[in-house]
C-alpha cells in the first residue's frame, strides 16, 4: 500500500495562489491513479481533481480553469496548483491514490489510499 503525505497548505489572500504537494512511498507511484479532494467544516469530502497514470486529468466545475493537478513519477509526488483562489476553496485538502490504470475518478470509493489532509484558508 502507498502512504500519502500532504504539504504545502496554508493562508493566503483572496486572488493569490498556493500549491500543494503529495509526496508517496512504500510502492512506485508510476501506475497509481491520483485525485485532490477537499472538505470544508460542516461539508461532506468533494472531489476537486484527478489524474490519471498516463497523464488524463478531470477536475471539478468549480475549480475548472483556476486549478491543476500534475505529477512528477520520478519525484513520486503529485501537485494542485491552485490559482485564483476564492474564500470559498477554504477547506482541508486531501490526497488519494489507487493502484490502477482507469482514467480520473472522481468519486471517495474510486481511492484507496489517503494522506491526512493540509489545511488551506482563503481570507476575503
Amino acid at each position: 500500500q502507498v502512504q500519502l503525505v500532504e504539504s504545502g497548505g496554508g493562508l493566503v489572500q483572496a486572488g493569490g495562489s498556493l500549491r500543494l504537494s503529495c509526496a508517496a512511498s512504500g510502492r512506485t507511484f508510476t501506475r497509481y491513479l491520483m485525485g485532490w479532494f477537499r472538505q470544508a467544516p460542516g461539508k461532506e469530502r468533494e472531489f476537486v481533481a484527478a489524474i490519471s497514470w498516463n497523464g488524463i486529468t478531470g477536475y471539478a466545475d468549480s475549480v475548472k480553469g483556476r486549478f491543476t493537478i500534475s505529477r512528477d513519477n520520478a519525484k513520486n509526488t503529485g501537485y494542485l496548483q491552485m490559482n485564483s483562489l476564492k474564500p470559498e476553496d477554504t477547506a482541508v485538502y486531501y490526497c488519494a491514490a489507487k493502484y490502477t490504470v482507469a482514467p480520473p475518478q472522481r468519486m471517495i470509493n474510486d481511492y484507496d489510499a489517503w494522506g491526512r489532509g493540509t489545511q488551506v484558508t482563503v481570507s476575503s
